[in-house]
């Protein structure tokens, strides 16, 4: 009798310990996709974007995907010329990530200790814009320098001023504007007013502003680009969601709708 007590018994604890192991398997939560719990934790709180004006729509756009993708997630922008954005950031500006329209005014972001290791994520092309009439019938980059016809440019330390300082030197014309912008949107605006006859501005704003203007292409060997860098800032008040817009913008999703704003890929 004593025996098979012993040996009923070792079979309840054996049994015992099965259970137990069962339970812990069967209850255990599936294993989170690798990366998944620092994307999470790091797409927290409010990321401050600063970025090129001719950025406005594309990353507008890509700001509302990125908040649906990480709830809670505020982006906030400040849209403006990437010189004057450049000066800002190395004035002290708060802002978490830097996406300029041009390379060399990241470097001065760089150079000032504010930003490392940025990225190219988009390029852009130049395009003529006129009001939708087109009153001083301009057909190429030479009618730009015809006496009498008032031009609309960004101002020169502008990136989109400098490119198409690169247009007319490739087109071997002349110009004298009317007027400086102070920033893209502001050249297309005082086109659309018809406060000039024509003005110069980047591919993807002449596509923005749709019927508003008349878009006349450049010919590809006059015609001239800039890149575009972006990176987190070194004193970013959320680095970690900034790391995480950042990285988004460089997503397949976010090169998507910057192709589809009409900027060209970086390679």
């Amino acid at each position: 009798m004593r025996t098979r007590s012993k040996f009923w018994a070792l079979c309840a604890l054996l049994c015992a310990l099965l259970v137990g192991c069962g339970s812990d398997t069967d209850n255990a939560s599936p294993a989170a996709p690798s990366g998944a719990a620092t994307t999470t934790q790091s797409a927290t709180g409010t990321v401050i974007v600063f970025a090129a004006s001719s950025l406005t729509e594309s990353f507008t756009e890509l700001g509302k995907q990125f908040e649906a993708a990480h709830p809670g997630v505020t982006v906030k922008f400040n849209f403006g010329a990437s010189s004057a954005l450049a000066t800002q950031i190395n004035q002290g500006a708060p802002a978490d990530v830097f996406a300029s329209a041009s390379p060399t005014n990241m470097t001065t972001v760089v150079d000032a200790g504010q930003a490392a290791n940025p990225t190219t994520f988009a390029k852009n092309t130049m395009k003529i814009v006129t009001p939708p009439n087109n009153p001083a019938n301009i057909a190429s980059v030479a009618d730009l320098a015809k006496p009498g016809v008032k031009v609309a440019l960004c101002q020169a330390q502008v990136p989109c001023g400098a490119t198409a300082a690169k247009v007319f030197s490739n087109a071997g014309v002349t110009v004298t504007p009317k007027t400086y912008g102070a920033d893209v949107k502001g050249v297309l605006t005082t086109v659309e007013l018809g406060e000039v006859d024509v003005g110069v501005v980047y591919l993807t704003d002449a596509q923005a502003a749709g019927t508003k203007v008349k878009g006349i292409e450049i010919p590809k060997e006059q015609n001239a680009s800039t890149s575009y860098p972006i990176a987190v800032l070194t004193r970013a008040p959320n680095s970690g969601a900034g790391q995480a817009f950042t990285a988004f913008i460089l997503s397949p999703s976010g090169q998507a709708v910057l192709t589809k704003a009409g900027f060209s890929s970086p390679s």
